[in-house]
């Protein structure tokens, strides 16, 4: 990597300011894990709400009204709490100035001129790699997700004449999100009608701009080893995995780190009481201070299980729902974070009903008593149905709370599990760091169950366990060095370009 390699980095959030899921941790995380590797990120987002109230030093740049007429600007912040690193606002009032969250209004409905929203992202995009800052011209573009979709697209079919052509990077968090509208919208967002096809953003009848992402940036990568393979497959390519296959060459895994910064419960602002490996016994603290929060009963005979999570179909959740009375019965209690599908909503309130004092539901989000339930409980519970890298996992190893996980995707790659065989035998002495199952099903899971009921009433091997999750290195500094090598690979493909 070169002495500074200039990044822009393009998405819709970005932690601590704006987050719905992993995606925000990770270009919260990544810019300063890069800096260690010689590049230089500065972040592109639009002016929703949590960013524009967090503004404490701005600069305007310029004008970069979109070829649909869109009127646009940028400017260069900083945002509070104090972050040194400026960030590039996109600020259009009309397009992100609302309530709701990012993507749906209040009623968790879908906005309907998303696409012209996220599409004027993917053009700020294009414009700053034009040089629309004169004091500050990227060497390469990192894309995220669907909402960032087109910007590789704009700067191929709509490059300003005498531009230089600038390498683009477009990361999938998550395949099962395609950023799907009419395609009526093509002559709209300036999309030239060639890009409608199969090798194009054609999807279905529909346009797709993650599928854009895919086709035109120069490399692809997700958030995983194991999803990059398993996104290639029909049972997890969501339709896309015969396109996948074609630019499988061009694709890559990258495991995602966790900012160890922030998830450290020796120096964690919102726990009861700090902890590191060499003094759990300081983590009953915790337990007790959950206990207060959350309305669960004192001296649990089991595990305290945490799921922390969006409530989707992805989840797996329907698979806890229907093992609670068993868990609880085995003296275990459940504590959930979390909202998302209503009906999901509706089966987590009606277990509290029904077991209060042992199930604790808390709609919504709130990033403190995440900490807390990370730091309170015994076990954290992961049985996504497919997961491209899950960071709660990762959070639960850090916080002594071992994961009991579906054996996909990052999970796999993350998660060593702990069985009673091996264990006799010294074989996980510097390998299991949690619990799981390779089949979605009811058995399989209560299988995995039962293995960790048998560690948890083996206090030294449980012990042990929480120790070697909490002594992994789970931060970014591999993952930042395996990006700055991939940067390093498009800038050389760029300069032989003729």
């Amino acid at each position: 990597m070169r002495a500074v390699c200039k990044v822009l980095q393009v998405s819709a959030e970005l932690f601590p300011w704006l987050k719905t899921g992993g995606l925000a941790d990770v270009t919260g995380a990544l810019p300063a894990a890069l800096a260690g590797h010689g590049v230089e990120v500065r972040a592109l987002v639009p002016g929703f709400p949590a960013f524009l109230n967090s503004v404490r030093e701005r600069q305007y740049i310029g004008p970069c009204d979109s070829a649909w007429g869109e009127r646009l600007h940028i400017e260069r912040v900083r945002l509070d709490p104090a972050a040194s690193a400026w960030v590039y606002l996109l600020v259009a009032p009309h397009l992100y100035e609302r309530g709701g969250s990012p993507y749906e209004d209040e009623h968790r409905q879908a906005f309907g001129d998303n696409h012209r929203r996220f599409a004027a992202l993917s053009w700020a995009a294009k414009a700053l790699a034009e040089g629309l800052d004169p004091a500050w011209q990227p060497d390469l573009i990192h894309a995220h997700d669907w909402h960032a979709g087109l910007t590789a697209l704009y700067m191929k079919f709509h490059r300003a004449r005498g531009a230089a052509p600038v390498p683009c990077l477009f990361t999938i968090h998550n395949l099962a999100y395609r950023g799907l509208f009419s395609e009526k919208h093509l002559e709209e967002l300036a999309i030239p009608r060639s890009c409608w096809q199969l090798d194009g953003l054609e999807f279905y009848g529909q346009l797709s701009m993650l599928k854009a992402g895919i086709e035109y940036a120069d490399r692809v990568s997700t958030v995983s080893p194991s999803y990059a393979r398993e996104i290639q497959t029909p049972e997890q390519g969501q339709g896309l995995d015969g396109f996948l296959r074609r630019h499988a060459g061009r694709l890559s895994g990258i495991l995602n780190g966790i900012d160890t910064s922030i998830w450290s419960p020796s120096r964690d602002p919102h726990i009861a009481k700090p902890y590191a490996e060499t003094s759990l016994a300081d983590k009953e603290s915790n337990v007790l201070a959950l206990e207060a929060v959350s309305g669960l009963r004192p001296r649990a005979r089991g595990p305290r299980c945490a799921i922390i999570s969006r409530l989707t179909e992805q989840k797996g959740l329907g698979l806890i729902v229907q093992a609670a009375a068993q868990m609880i019965q085995d003296g275990s209690q459940l504590v959930v974070l979390g909202s998302g599908d209503a009906e999901l909503e509706r089966q987590l309130r009606l277990l509290q009903a029904q077991h209060p004092g042992e199930v604790s539901f808390h709609a919504g989000f709130s990033e403190t008593l995440a900490h807390q339930i990370l730091a309170g409980s015994d076990l954290v519970l992961v049985p996504s149905l497919f997961e491209p890298c899950g960071l709660t996992q990762m959070y639960g190893m850090r916080y002594g709370s071992p994961p009991l996980v579906h054996l996909v995707g990052g999970l796999a790659d993350t998660v060593k599990p702990w069985s009673p065989d091996a264990d006799k035998h010294g074989l996980h002495a510097l390998a299991s760091n949690g619990f799981g199952f390779r089949t979605h099903t009811l058995d399989s899971f209560l299988s995995c169950w039962r293995d960790v009921l048998l560690c948890w009433r083996d206090r030294p091997s449980w012990l042990a366990l929480q120790r070697r999750g909490m002594g992994l290195a789970l931060g970014w500094h591999e993952a930042a060095g395996r990006y700055a090598k991939l940067y390093e690979t498009l800038l050389l493909g760029a300069a032989q370009k003729p």
